[in-house]
């Protein structure tokens, strides 16, 4: 069964860093495109990055120049370096990914529906999440 585990979530001071990981389990995740969500209380599960299978990294904009994507192969694993987190970046961090989600299919994404909807409903499995907390 395909797994994928959070980790790294935190209470962390506006300004500071961390450093998030998405461990895959039973299944190669180099070979497929993973993305990062986030959730604030009471709001939409927003995409915020993505990294394709080919290694190209998308960022949406509040987080583009702050967050860096990364995927480390030999641990199967995804990581997310988040800086200059602002009290606005609190979250449920979230890790999916969609098996057929192309570089092509990805920017046509982006493209016509923005991180939202279109982008979150075709993911094929989700992580559990893990909550990352900004204070001033």
């Amino acid at each position: 069964q395909v797994r994928l585990m959070e980790s790294g979530g935190d209470l962390v001071q506006s300004g500071g860093s961390l450093k998030l990981s998405c461990q895959a389990g039973n299944f190669n995740s180099e070979n497929f495109a993973i993305a990062w969500f986030r959730q604030a209380p009471g709001k939409e599960r927003e995409g915020i990055s993505c990294i394709s299978a080919n290694d190209n990294v998308y960022y949406e904009d509040s987080v583009k120049g702050r967050f860096i994507i990364s995927r480390d192969r030999a641990k199967n694993t995804v990581y997310l370096q988040m800086n200059n987190l602002k009290p606005e970046d609190t979250a449920t961090y979230y890790c999916a990914t969609d098996f057929e989600l192309t570089d092509s299919r990805l920017r046509m994404i982006l493209q016509n529906s923005g991180w939202n909807t279109g982008f979150r409903t075709g993911m094929d499995y989700w992580g559990r999440g893990t909550l990352v907390t900004v204070y001033q």
